[in-house]
C-alpha cells in the first residue's frame, strides 16, 4: 500500500515538472512573438516559366551482343570477340575511351522443354533439359559528332552488335541552360509582382518561401532509312524551369 502511494506521488511530481516546462516553452515562446510584432503576415505568390531551346550535342546509345552456345567457355568467347570488335570500331571512329561504358554483362543457362518417350498414354511429363548458355552484354556510347551517328550506328551492328537501340539526344552541359531558364522565370515572375502590387495598391516585403520545378525532355531521334546507312535528325530540346515565389504584404 505505501509503494503504491509512493509511486502515485511520483507521478504527479512528473507530471507538475512537464507541466511547468510546457507552460515556461509556450511563455518564451508567445514573448518572441510578441517581440517579432505578434501579428500573422499576409503574404502572396507568383509564378513563373522560363524556356531555352537548344540543339542537342550529344548522343547516347547502346550496342549489345547476344551470344549462345553449348559451354560458357564457347559462348563467352564468342561474345568477347564481338563486343571487342564493336568497341574497336567505335574507336577507330573518335569516340574516346571515356564515352564507352559496358552496363549490362549476364550469364544464363538455357534450357529446353522435352517430351518423354515413347509418348504413350497416360503421357508422362516432360523435362526442361539444359541445352547451352547465353552470354549478353551491353556496351552504352556516348557519341559528341552527331554527324557520324548514322554511320556509328550502321557500323556497330556491322562490327557484331546483334541490338541497337536506345537512342536518344541530350545536352551535355545543361546546367548553364537550365540557369538561364530559372532566370527568366523568376524575372517573369518578379515582372507579375511588379504589375499586380502596384494594381492592388501594396507593397511587397521579403522572400519567404521560393520552389522550383524543370524538366529537360531528351529527344529520341527520328530515324529514316537513306540506302544502307540511317539518317538521323536530332530536332531540339526544351530546358523548362518554373518558380514560385511568396513575399510578404506592407
Amino acid at each position: 500500500m505505501c509503494d503504491l502511494k509512493n509511486y502515485k506521488s511520483l507521478c504527479v511530481g512528473l507530471c507538475t515538472v512537464i507541466l511547468i516546462a510546457v507552460v515556461a516553452w509556450l511563455g518564451v515562446d508567445i514573448k518572441n512573438k510578441l517581440e517579432q510584432g505578434g501579428e500573422i503576415k499576409n503574404t502572396i505568390t507568383f509564378s513563373g516559366t522560363g524556356e531555352i531551346f537548344a540543339k542537342p550535342d550529344l548522343a547516347i546509345t547502346s550496342f549489345s551482343v547476344l551470344t549462345q552456345a553449348k559451354t560458357v567457355a564457347e559462348a563467352l568467347n564468342e561474345n568477347t570477340k564481338k563486343i571487342n570488335a564493336v568497341i574497336d570500331f567505335m574507336k577507330k571512329q573518335g569516340v574516346a575511351e571515356k564515352d564507352l561504358k559496358t552496363i549490362n554483362f549476364n550469364i544464363f543457362p538455357r534450357y529446353e522443354y522435352q517430351r518423354v518417350e515413347p509418348q504413350i498414354y497416360p503421357y508422362p511429363p516432360g523435362k526442361s533439359v539444359l541445352v547451352g548458355y547465353e552470354v549478353d552484354q551491353s556496351l552504352e556510347v556516348k557519341i559528341r559528332d552527331l554527324a557520324k551517328v548514322g554511320q556509328i550506328l550502321q557500323g556497330g551492328a556491322d562490327a557484331g552488335a546483334n541490338q541497337v537501340g536506345n537512342l536518344n539526344f541530350t545536352i551535355d552541359k545543361a546546367d548553364e541552360l537550365k540557369s538561364q531558364a530559372r532566370k527568366q522565370a523568376i524575372d517573369q515572375a518578379k515582372a507579375k509582382a511588379k504589375e499586380l502590387t502596384s494594381q492592388l495598391g501594396v507593397r511587397l516585403g521579403r522572400v519567404v518561401s521560393f520552389s522550383e520545378s524543370g524538366s529537360t525532355p531528351i529527344y529520341f531521334g527520328l530515324e529514316k532509312m537513306g540506302g544502307s546507312t540511317p539518317q538521323i535528325d536530332t530536332g531540339e530540346n526544351k530546358i523548362e524551369a518554373t518558380v514560385s515565389i511568396t513575399y510578404e504584404i506592407r
